[in-house]
């Protein structure tokens, strides 16, 4: 039986080269570039006990070059005489194993597994899930479907009341959404999806969430899928609704800041060091992607300007007081945010992907979440065009900035940002010129068709 060979140490469930063609064509599995040569389970435990089985294992991948990444790994098992079908990965013992998350009954599982606060041990290490205070979970839970919207998770929606997120590809630490969703949900921010519990392994490979359950919003267009929508209808419609968005950011920024007492969050005045060494960092992202730009139409604009852009760097980068350091969003754009019921609501508190959990719970100054929605708000006029409609309207991106700026002006707390708008101006202007930078190799590695859009951003800041 499954259960008592897991608990007995034997972790070889699955056949090797059934379970590596299982995982290398997965939307979350985030190498597909590389070559797996290597997968196997590190340890795992039996987290229901009756058929079908349900199985949280983690699993380490191994690459060519001898690196290796962990994942996480959700596991049903049904007797082969069901002929269960979907996500199927093989057989084994005369089970069928499968994705967990394809079956609504495991799915509703995990979810009664946090609400009851269950401890389950493994062999290195114990499977923790844990309720949040509110009886969220408690009740019908219903039907059960997965998300197809995900990438490097996978979430499961429970009748359009609450969505669990299991998070896949994993790190040692605090994964930064539940440490954000938490404190904010504590404090009563209302333009969240509400925290409901979560569930994290605690053993000798790691520590790591490893999932959350939060409040779901149905039917709510997200802030691109509106900005786009008002461009091709009624262009007039977005800049309004835009300068709400920028209260909400300033609220959410003032309540990350307001506890002085908690580590994690307290805000903190910026080293010496802090500004010099952001600059850096940035200069040498832009000296490697100018050194490689192919030899693409799109590109002639800014091609060679590698020390113009540098230069333009080092001259914003002479901000003076540049305000405090807090935790922020970390990756925000026009997709992170929901139009429901008249208001705002802020999803995905993650961070970028790209970056590693330790630089995606650092404290950064709240003008670069600031910067990446002004740098949507670009990619939003251009898309429009791009998609096949009508250009946006002459000022429509300019309107939107301004009517998102004096937003947040209104609501944050003032300490966070620079005292002088020369200041806050060079601070936005060096955020923005990261975040093209950024997007100028994602673009490069994923929608060429796309590269307008920072090579515009990058122009407009060297012709400012």
């Amino acid at each position: 039986m499954i259960a008592e060979r897991i608990r007995a140490g034997d972790l070889d469930l699955l056949d090797e080269e059934r379970l590596i063609e299982f995982v290398r064509p997965q939307r979350w599995f985030g190498s597909k570039s590389e070559e797996l040569i290597r997968a196997h389970v590190l340890d795992a435990a039996t987290l229901r006990q009756t058929p079908p089985l349900l199985v949280a294992a983690l699993a380490e991948m191994r690459f060519q070059p001898g690196t290796h990444e962990l994942y996480q790994l959700l596991l049903g098992f049904r007797s082969v005489g069901e002929e269960w079908a979907d996500d199927v990965i093989g057989e084994t013992d005369g089970f069928t194993a499968y994705d967990a998350l394809a079956d609504p009954v495991l799915a509703r599982e995990l979810v009664r597994l946090m609400a009851r606060s269950a401890t389950l041990e493994a062999g290195e290490g114990i499977f923790e899930f844990r309720a949040v205070a509110g009886g969220m979970l408690d009740g019908d839970l219903g039907d059960a479907r997965r998300s197809d919207a995900e990438q490097s998770n996978t979430s499961v929606i429970f009748g359009d009341r609450l969505i669990l997120k299991a998070y896949r590809r994993l790190e040692a630490g605090l994964n930064p959404e539940l440490e954000m969703l938490r404190f904010l949900t504590e404090r009563g921010f209302d333009n969240i999806p509400p925290l409901g519990g979560f569930y994290a392994y605690v053993g000798r490979p790691l520590n790591a969430t490893l999932g959350i359950v939060q409040e779901y919003v149905p039917g709510a267009p997200d802030g691109w899928a509106l900005a786009l929508d008002a461009l091709q209808n009624d262009p007039g419609s977005f800049p309004p609704r835009v300068r709400r968005l920028g209260q909400v950011t300033g609220s959410m920024h003032t309540i990350l800041a307001a506890d002085a007492s908690d580590p994690a969050f307290a805000p903190e005045e910026p080293s010496q060091e802090a500004l010099p060494l952001l600059v850096a960092t940035v200069d040498e992202e832009i000296e490697q992607l100018f050194i490689d730009l192919p030899d693409l139409p799109v590109l002639e604009p800014v091609r060679g300007r590698g020390e113009e852009v540098r230069e333009r760097l080092r001259q914003i980068s002479n901000v003076g007081p540049a305000g405090r350091m807090i935790r922020h969003h970390g990756d925000y754009h026009l997709g992170q945010v929901l139009w429901a019921d008249g208001d705002w609501v802020i999803l995905d508190f993650e961070g970028e992907p790209a970056r590693s959990l330790a630089e995606r719970r650092r404290k950064r100054s709240p003008l670069r979440d600031v910067a990446g929605m002004l740098r949507s708000f670009a990619y939003a006029a251009s898309a429009a065009e791009l998609a096949g409609g009508a250009p946006a309207p002459d000022g429509w991106e300019t309107q939107a900035r301004e009517e998102f700026l004096a937003g947040y002006s209104e609501t944050v707390d003032r300490t966070l940002i620079p005292s002088s708008q020369d200041a806050i101006d060079r601070l936005l202007s060096l955020f923005e010129l990261e975040k093209a930078v950024y997007e100028l190799r994602y673009e490069l590695n994923h929608r060429p068709d796309w590269l307008g859009i920072p090579v515009a951003g990058i122009l407009r800041l060297l012709e400012e």
